[in-house]
């Protein structure tokens, strides 16, 4: 490493601060220093390294390319310093670890295991996000994400959690008459999705199908929307581990599998991990590795 060619660590703060926050007067909040402090360290950065990395051509400052470039890496470079810092020293370990999933996962997969994760981490402040929104991981923020597809996220560490594949289901009663071979038989169908997310219609697309005249999607939240789809109010494109039951019971169809995308991941940063997140990624490891519980149905009256 060419200490020499790394320019002053004040310019390189003043820049990140302006880059994470947006302005010059709020990096230089963030830093306790005047703005005009900032914007002198930014020219400064500018001058050593020889590139121009804010666009000052309009009403506001920009980040150009090599900007954004920089920003990247400070972000990622500082973050993890200050992770390491926090983790080491224990300046965080009181603060609530924050994680991030999809509001079906956190309502039929999650919720029902975290009653044991307090019993065992009684200490341990723990926020759920449930959202449907991919947030960014980042110090200070979101610790660890629940995320569903192929585990493919650059920059961040995924572990398979919960196996599933993308079914395609619907009520027995609502497809019964119909003969549904391919996915364009599905296109005169009303379909349901989670809301926030692309689901119906990115399953469509990928099978070229478009939708009718007249056909229109219902966004709604996942519980409901699950509940929709056992009463026949349309067809659904979902991990199949939220309906397993239902498809054992009988109350549910599966039409089509897509075993493209893997299932659940644990999506964390790399690097090291304060203690409540260690002791969260171990255990719901232990969860996931536990088997599942087949209830028993009650057998039919004849």
């Amino acid at each position: 490493m060419n200490w020499n060619n790394l320019p002053p660590l004040t310019a390189l703060r003043a820049f990140a601060a302006y880059a994470q926050t947006g302005s010059v007067e709020a990096a230089g909040q963030a830093l306790n220093v005047t703005h005009a402090a900032i914007s002198q360290q930014m020219r400064q950065l500018e001058a050593h390294m020889g590139v121009v990395l804010l666009d000052r051509s309009g009403r506001s400052l920009a980040l150009t390319p090599e900007g954004r470039t920089l920003a990247d890496a400070l972000r990622d470079g500082f973050g993890q310093i200050i992770q390491s810092v926090e983790s080491l020293t224990g300046t965080d370990a009181d603060r609530p670890l924050l994680l991030s999933t999809t509001p079906t996962f956190a309502a039929s997969w999650l919720m029902p295991r975290l009653g044991r994760f307090r019993e065992q981490h009684p200490d341990i402040s723990l926020m759920v996000d449930p959202s449907a929104a991919v947030s960014a991981l980042e110090p200070g923020g979101i610790d660890v994400a629940l995320r569903y597809g192929n585990g493919n996220w650059p920059g961040l560490e995924a572990e398979l959690l919960v196996k599933s594949a993308v079914v395609v289901v619907a009520a027995p009663h609502l497809v019964e008459s119909k003969t549904i071979q391919t996915p364009s038989d599905l296109r005169d169908f009303h379909w349901l999705q989670e809301f926030g997310t692309t689901e119906a219609t990115d399953w469509l697309s990928e099978h070229g199908v478009t939708s009718a005249p007249g056909r229109a999607i219902t966004a709604l939240p996942g519980n409901m929307m699950i509940e929709a789809v056992r009463q026949g109010q349309g067809v659904a494109s979902l991990a199949g581990v939220f309906v397993e039951d239902d498809i054992r019971a009988g109350r549910l169809k599966v039409l089509f599998k897509d075993t493209r995308k893997s299932g659940y991941h644990l999506v964390t940063r790399p690097g090291v991990q304060r203690p409540p997140l260690r002791a969260f990624t171990r255990w719901i490891r232990r969860e996931a590795a536990r088997p599942t519980e087949t209830p028993t149905l009650p057998p039919r009256k004849t």
